[in-house]
């Protein structure tokens, strides 16, 4: 039995719809772009701004000196001026459970929430934020609880709080509900607003106008809800897309022969078998614990990621193509479309929990991760054909951002031959939970048959766990991105670390890369 549940793509996608109320007719009878953001006090002009990016952060494992806390502190010290923070995903482990928020998610960051001197007091579902916090979903974010194992997750809280030296996979009673806790921390849910009260609603909060389409207003400190699941805003000229990769992540059939991957499972599944049966009484080391339970948690990721390759080979046999949400895909092509074409833009920005390229050991060559490829790459084919010659040779995005993979890396895209050429990737995905290591097949990515390989893209660095034994280093990490006045669009990345070596943490902030 995994550790967790997923559900399939449709149901993800129908049940974030119905809680936005996707297509009422009281939307579209007043205009409203339901996947656009207005943030209060954008200077619309091509000014100078900073913000903040961190991803991977919501873990619970830690009971006294916690990792996501480290980083906190160092966005704090390094991100006062910063006009809003992007999350690249799973903001809560294991489960995406509203259990998880008041310690997971409120404690860390509570300076940024309205009343978070108090933070205990603080519902989940009614967060207001200092300063716009816009995350996207990872794949914990939607995870669910099989039924067993919530039972006896649940019934046997009371003696792991009083055993902290046990093991704790920090799960309760039940799981998101297919994303439910994330939509109501963050989300308009619209379900929740009476039938009579929708249209007075929507006057009140849909009060911002972008590009001649009304669209839900970010009022910081006041009002502070997302659109959707995957939405768009703009500040000082510069677009940014947040996408919601769990709908488009379904592995393409064909890659690995079938008896392989069975194989490949039955190893990973005797491993994990064998580390859960050796979950007991542990040492007070946090860092013991935090490494096998991350261990349990790649080695359940690992074995999803194959079981959905195998579904994927027996659609195929059975002449069904893979699950995709084009829907999403569409919306971001014709929305990135609009921005080149609208001369008030002067970049682009995209953020996603799973990326399309990573070199980090357990996600570089995963299913999913050539899914995402992929499935980005064939929506930017269809952006690049519809603009001709009108990018002048930039790339269709300025800087995209992912998560997923637990480090801090920078990669620099090839000339792929599709409309992802060139595209920079930061993966931020260290900013609390457990860290991973770099694969040893080094920093260059390749594609295509043997013999005719390209290098689709070159990692220029990578920090997560390094070293072994008493020169064992952890570098949690988030980033500040310093935008430049002007056009075209300049960035600078400066990387904000938190580094445990033996047994002390070491903050620092690390050397300005420019793009």
């Amino acid at each position: 039995m995994n550790l967790a549940s997923e559900a399939d793509i449709a149901t993800k996608v129908g049940r974030m719809a119905e809680r936005v109320r996707w297509g009422h007719p009281e939307i579209v009878r007043r205009g409203i772009d339901p996947c656009r953001l207005a943030i209060e006090g954008d200077p619309e002009s091509p000014e100078a701004f900073s913000f903040l990016v961190l991803g991977d952060s919501g873990t619970g494992l830690h009971r006294r000196d916690t990792p996501q806390r480290r980083v906190a502190e160092q966005l704090l010290a390094h991100g006062a001026d910063a006009r809003f923070l992007l999350h690249t995903g799973d903001v809560v482990y294991q489960v995406g459970s509203s259990e998880q928020y008041p310690d997971n998610f409120i404690r860390p960051y509570r300076e940024w929430i309205v009343g978070g001197e108090d933070w205990r007091r603080l519902r989940y579902d009614r967060l207001v934020f200092r300063v716009p916090f816009l995350p996207v979903l990872g794949n914990h974010d939607y995870y669910d609880l099989p039924l067993p194992l919530g039972l006896l997750a649940g019934l046997t809280a009371p003696p792991r709080r009083l055993l902290r030296a046990w093991l704790d996979l920090d799960v309760g009673w039940h799981g998101s509900y297919v994303g439910q806790a994330w939509a109501r921390a963050f989300v308009d849910v619209l379900s929740a607003v009476p039938e009579a009260d929708l249209g007075d609603h929507l006057e009140s909060t849909r009060t911002a106008t972008v590009d001649g389409a009304r669209c839900l207003l970010y009022r910081p400190g006041r009002y502070t809800r997302l659109p959707h699941r995957h939405y768009t805003f703009r500040f000082a000229g510069v677009d940014v897309f947040a996408l919601d990769s769990n709908t488009f992540n379904q592995p393409l059939p064909g890659g690995t022969d079938d008896g392989e991957l069975h194989q490949r499972r039955q190893r990973l599944d005797a491993e994990r078998a064998s580390l859960l049966l050796s979950l007991g009484p542990l040492s007070g080391d946090e860092d013991i614990r935090d490494d096998r339970a991350a261990k349990a948690e790649q080695l359940d990721e690992q074995i999803r990621d194959i079981d959905k390759q195998l579904a994927s080979g027996v659609s195929a046999r059975a002449g069904q193509a893979p699950a995709v949400d084009g829907a999403q895909l569409d919306w971001f092509a014709e929305a990135l479309i609009a921005s080149w074409r609208n001369p008030a833009v002067r970049g682009r920005l995209l953020v996603l929990h799973h990326p399309p390229v990573v070199t980090e050991a357990s996600k570089w060559d995963q299913g999913q991760t050539l899914a995402v490829r992929a499935q980005l790459r064939r929506a930017l084919d269809r952006v690049a054909a519809a603009l001709g010659h009108l990018p002048a040779g930039r790339p269709l995005i300025d800087l995209a951002f992912s998560g997923h993979a637990h480090c801090l890396e920078l990669l620099d895209t090839g000339d792929t031959g599709h409309g992802d050429a060139h595209i920079p990737w930061a993966i931020c995905g260290g900013s609390g939970y457990s860290l991973r290591r770099q694969r040893r097949e080094g920093p260059e990515l390749l594609e295509g048959p043997p013999g005719a390989e390209r290098v689709v893209a070159r990692s220029r660095l990578f920090l997560g766990r390094s070293g072994r034994g008493s020169a064992l280093c952890r570098a949690y990490s988030a980033l500040r991105v310093e935008v430049a006045a002007g056009t075209p669009l300049k960035l600078t990345l400066v990387p904000l670390v938190a580094e445990k070596a033996q047994g002390e943490w070491r903050p620092y902030r690390g050397a300005a890369i420019p793009l």
